[in-house]
């Protein structure tokens, strides 16, 4: 098997098991996934938010906010773990694609074949 083929299927086998996510923090009672915190989140751990993320948090905003579609936010763990499992798909190959795009623009081979 390619070592290609080997790291799509574990991509695949991540993706599928992205739900876990969603899971997890609700059997353990453990709050939000580390690193994902709101404003509002950071304030309660930490007593206040740094001015610099403070700036930096109206720069970017999520394509997919919370891995679920708008109005899915309350329609339970089934659609909610789809929607996880499609949103791992598309950031999946969002970073195949660029990665591949910044190859091919880095090695030259965009703008076809070089002359001597």
């Amino acid at each position: 098997m390619k070592t290609t083929r080997k790291l799509f299927i574990g991509l695949g086998a991540l993706a599928v098991l992205s739900p876990l996510g969603l899971i997890a923090p609700a059997y353990f009672k453990a709050g939000s996934a580390w690193g994902e915190w709101s404003l509002h989140e950071i304030r309660g751990l930490v007593g206040y938010v740094p001015d610099g993320l403070q700036q930096l948090s109206s720069v970017w905003r999520a394509l997919i906010p919370d891995y679920a579609f708008n109005g899915w936010e309350n329609k339970g763990a089934g659609h909610l773990s789809f929607a996880y499992i499609l949103s791992a798909f598309i950031g999946i190959a969002l970073c195949i694609g660029i990665a591949l795009l910044l190859g091919k623009l880095l090695s030259g081979k965009a703008s076809g074949p070089r002359e001597k």
